[in-house]
């Protein structure tokens, strides 16, 4: 292995393009590479089926949205991440990938549900904006001293603002809620998680839903949670 501390990323990309699976996680590259992680790309989750190669990985960044995963390499998955390799994601690059496989959703702790969008009379036909909305990322006072959120504000974005399923089990950082418009056919706010972790045997879990495209994830706020995020989950 390379880097000052010896460490190993897998960063795992790809999925629906509208992400920008690539250019997504070279932004996060060089922060890797500055914390001494030598980092390896690949373009499917093959690799997590190599028990050997896994053994070696200490952090997975993954952005892979939807797609599909084979029971071999979710097994790995699961079993490198008990092992103690962490796994770090933001978006539907990790809450909204390998939709079919329940033991990917179980890993994660919180899956995609929809992204409320804009009143239907403001759409343009086929325009992502539709579902750029104006949201707050509520941080929870509980979270003031967490090494992912120690510092950070309450912020505001105009993007997708993820409506997730999760279980009690995610450790809960901030929150995003859904309000009640005209248009919807829920009848009372719904709050979800917006960044969270997750304990899963010797190792750990970050997601962070904001994250959408680039301009997103070059957000103060955004950026700051994630690298951190990263380095948290890391072995």
């Amino acid at each position: 292995m390379t880097g000052d501390q010896g460490r190993r990323a897998l960063v795992v990309r790809g999925g629906w393009e509208g992400h920008v699976p690539v250019e997504a996680t070279e932004l996060f590259i060089p922060f890797l590479e500055k914390n001494g992680f030598e980092v390896v790309r690949a373009d499917s989750p093959a690799p997590y089926a190599d028990s050997a190669f896994m053994a070696d990985v200490d952090l997975i960044v993954q952005c892979y949205t939807m797609g599909t995963i084979e029971p071999e390499e979710v097994r790995g998955l699961d079993a490198a991440i008990r092992a103690g390799t962490g796994m770090a994601g933001w978006h539907g690059g990790i809450a909204d990938s390998f939709r079919s496989t329940s033991d990917y959703l179980h890993l994660i702790g919180g899956q995609f549900a929809c992204h409320p969008g804009k009143d239907p009379a403001e759409w343009r036909e086929g325009a992502e904006e539709n579902y750029f909305v104006p949201y707050t990322v509520n941080i929870l006072p509980e979270a003031a001293s967490h090494p992912i959120t120690e510092g950070i504000a309450d912020f505001d974005l105009v993007t997708e603002q993820y409506w997730v399923l999760t279980d009690e089990y995610v450790d809960v950082l901030a929150t995003t809620t859904q309000k009640v418009r005209p248009w919807d056919p829920w009848h009372r706010e719904v709050t979800s998680p917006a960044i969270w972790t997750r304990r899963w045997g010797s190792g750990k879990v970050f997601v962070a839903t904001p994250g959408h495209n680039l301009e997103v994830l070059r957000n103060d706020s955004v950026r700051t949670v994630i690298e951190r995020g990263m380095l948290w989950a890391s072995r």
